[in-house]
């Protein structure tokens, strides 16, 4: 559900801006201020998983969140809309990191646990599909405001079984950690994300070189300085300084981060693409970019034997990322009408996302302790919607600033945003395979 929340909005988007009489700039923040509460208040969300308990973390975000998409579908008004956007970003990041870190510590270091994380990452896949059709049908047929109210169902009622699913071990708390939670750390860092998209997605409004711009890219430095610094002082941080010594949790969240960017704006980018350059239905756009999460759930089933097959994780993962760029390349000459090269491309960046995502996690969660699994899937879940909300906006913003046409992005736009995906996954690649040559020496935090 989390992940379909994602997928399912960018296809209503087009939608959402005529109704409410949203400006194209505007109307990217309902991505945004999602994916920004989502990625600031993660590692809040695994911490307090890992002090109060999983199961009793995982029903509450579940509540919030259900409660959140009920107000954005009654929505009157961008600010409601954009509150509970907020607010269900919020719900996110309690569930997300609950939801890892119950796997990670179900099951045992090795295989096991690969091949469930593989079934993890195969399952958002899945809501990654179901988003893109059920949205294009629900906004086709109905309304835009559908894609929020259907969550509140699916939502309440897996709040009220996962007490009876989930046994009394999966709300077992950390006896170690006090019940001190790093508040004005979360609040620094979600500040910190918030100020650097802030800059990035309005630099082709204002001007790159604008003091606003300037000066909003200034404070988000000075936020990420002061969290870094609140982070020593706390006596229960939401990051210990000594788990980045941990090579695989460094490297993971890296990784995690540069799919998000890639990810997050290709998916805007192209719903946009479709529906205002090709003017195609919502349906059509969903069926269209459907057959990427195919793929990706195909990584994710098999990811434990693509492993084996390619030598590693850590090989998976370059030739991952590398499927991605492939697939963005071949985006890079989207056409101003037809279809011809844009169903292997999604299949190519979805099997990339997908097989990146799966890596990412696994090699961060390896050699860590269950006491802090929460905290890991905190930090790589917080890395990938950093760079979701990075990518919906830097994505964006160069189709806007190269391609403007009447409002709306042209083709040459899209073409060179997804330039700017392909950049991404080349880095993730080349990180990736200096990793597979110089093997990821597991440094044990505490």
């Amino acid at each position: 559900m989390m992940v379909l929340d994602f997928s399912i909005v960018n296809v209503a988007l087009p939608s959402i801006e005529r109704e409410l009489n949203l400006s194209t700039s505007l109307v990217d923040w309902v991505v945004t201020a999602y994916a920004i509460a989502f990625g600031g208040l993660l590692i809040l969300g695994g911490r307090a998983a890992d002090m109060l308990g999983r199961r009793r973390m995982f029903v509450i975000g579940l509540v919030a969140f259900s409660l959140a998409s009920l107000s954005g579908g009654l929505a009157q008004d961008p600010v409601l809309l954009l509150a509970s956007r907020v607010v269900q970003g919020a719900g996110a990041a309690i569930v997300m990191p609950a939801a890892l870190s119950l796997i990670t510590t179900g099951f045992p270091e090795g295989r096991e646990r690969t091949r469930a994380l593989g079934l993890y990452g195969a399952t958002a896949s899945l809501g990654f599909v179901a988003g893109q059709v059920l949205g294009g049908v629900l906004v086709e047929f109905t309304s835009w405001r559908a894609v929020f109210l259907v969550n509140v169902p699916v939502g309440l009622i897996a709040a009220i079984i996962a007490p009876k699913v989930l046994g009394r071990s999966a709300n077992l708390r950390d006896t170690r950690a006090g019940h001190r939670l790093d508040v004005r750390g979360a609040l620094l860092i979600t500040s910190a994300v918030a100020l650097a998209v802030f800059a990035v997605s309005e630099g082709d409004t204002f001007g790159w070189l604008s003091p606003v711009v300037l000066g909003t890219a200034a404070a988000a430095a000075i936020a990420f300085g002061a969290f870094a610094l609140a982070e020593t002082r706390h006596p229960e941080p939401l990051i210990r300084l000594d788990m980045f010594r941990h090579a695989g949790l460094r490297r993971g969240s890296a990784l995690a981060l540069l799919m998000g960017l890639w990810n997050g704006g290709e998916m805007l980018v192209l719903s946009l693409y479709f529906q205002q350059v090709l003017h195609e239905s919502p349906l059509v756009t969903g069926l269209a970019i459907a057959p990427q999460g195919m793929a990706g759930f195909t990584a994710g089933m098999f990811g434990t034997q693509l492993a084996a097959r390619f030598g590693g994780v850590r090989r998976l993962l370059a030739v991952t990322a590398a499927a991605s760029a492939a697939g963005f390349l071949v985006l890079t000459q989207l056409p101003a009408a037809g279809y011809s090269p844009l169903l292997l491309a999604v299949m190519l960046i979805g099997f990339g996302t997908a097989g990146t995502a799966f890596g990412s996690i696994v090699i961060a969660s390896r050699g860590v302790p269950d006491s802090d699994q929460g905290v890991v899937g905190g930090m790589i879940n917080t890395s990938r919607q950093i760079g979701a909300a990075i990518g919906a906006a830097l994505l964006p913003a160069v189709a806007l600033g190269v391609g403007h046409e009447a409002g709306v992005t042209g083709v040459t736009g899209d073409r060179a945003a997804m330039l700017t995906g392909a950049v991404a996954s080349v880095l993730a690649m080349l990180l990736a395979w200096r990793a597979s040559r110089v093997g990821d020496p597991v440094a044990q935090p505490r």
